[in-house]
């Protein structure tokens, strides 16, 4: 039997958020928590310990969100829907040995002091391509023409019209939403046949919450996908390639309609992605999927993101 303890299960980003949110009073407001979290994780760890999306208020992660409400059933924070809040509990979760209240304090002592607008203004100044989806930007930067055009600046380019695939496979789900966002990707499909995931972020309906939050179209198309028991036991390059051949072969002729949705997207403008779980794509049928309708225009290349 184990003998682990919830609080022995955190991550280290669990209690380096704890710590931060410690060192800053034990409250905060959900927008300047947001953007402290964002400039602390900027600055502490690499890779970070969370990954951001431009959001409509600028720097956001749907990761702490969701540990927020893991901390929130341990007993760590305190429920709100306005703020976040250390419960009287959490001490015991943030191990002074490890550096935590010292990464944080000093982090604080040079930047944590700012709140509302300022805050806001100093990350969408030094971090402007998170600020390119902001509603509040020419509010927060009025008086700054300069950082209103460098944020213009970091929008990515609009791509034209095509075929892009991606996995989801050791990406978070920003990382995974921020890579769409610079191939100028406008709509999603997903080609699962069971659109959920043990991994937070890409179930079918989370995953259409974060595209539809930073402007990106989703749409499930699981009669492309392919059924579990028929990946069972592939353990080389060979196993998938054959695999893939006889859905090729065998089962892609059968779904045109499905196949002629897709290209008729991207005749209509759209930047269409095509989204499975593996990040190789030579181990996802969604090469397959990319291949079969590439082959029915020449006028564009497929991106494996």
């Amino acid at each position: 039997m184990s003998t682990c303890t919830p609080l022995a299960r955190l991550y280290r980003r669990h209690r380096y958020l704890l710590a931060l949110l410690e060192a800053i009073g034990g409250q905060a407001s959900n927008t300047d928590f947001q953007k402290l979290l964002f400039l602390f994780s900027k600055e502490t760890a690499n890779p970070p310990l969370y990954e951001f999306v431009p959001y409509k208020y600028g720097a956001f992660s749907f990761t702490s969100y969701a540990d927020r409400l893991k901390l929130i059933e341990k007993g760590l924070l305190i429920r709100s829907s306005d703020h976040w809040e250390l419960a009287a509990d959490a001490e015991a979760a943030i191990y002074p040995e490890a550096g935590y209240r010292t990464d944080a304090a000093s982090f604080v002592s040079r930047l944590g002091w700012m709140r509302g607008r300022e805050l806001i203004a100093y990350t969408y100044k030094h971090f402007p391509y998170y600020a390119t989806h902001s509603e509040i930007a020419s509010d927060i930067l009025s008086s700054d023409s300069s950082a209103l055009d460098a944020i213009r600046k970091s929008k990515p380019s609009t791509k034209i019209p095509g075929l892009a695939t991606i996995g989801y496979e050791g990406k978070s789900i920003e990382a995974y939403l921020n890579l769409l966002l610079h191939d100028g990707v406008t709509l999603l499909c997903d080609v699962r046949r069971n659109p959920i995931s043990r991994k937070y972020g890409f179930s079918k309906r989370v995953l259409a919450t974060g595209c539809s939050r930073v402007g990106i179209r989703y749409e499930h198309m699981p009669q492309l996908g392919i059924e579990s028991s028929k990946r069972h036991n592939l353990s080389s390059q060979e196993d998938y390639n054959e695999l893939f051949a006889r859905y090729s072969i065998e089962y892609l002729p059968r779904q045109e309609k499905e196949l002629t949705i897709i290209s008729s997207w991207i005749e209509s403008g759209e930047r269409v992605a095509l989204t499975c779980y593996e990040e190789d794509v030579r181990q996802c049928h969604r090469g397959c999927v990319a291949k079969i309708i590439q082959s029915c225009s020449e006028d564009f290349q497929v991106k494996h993101l």
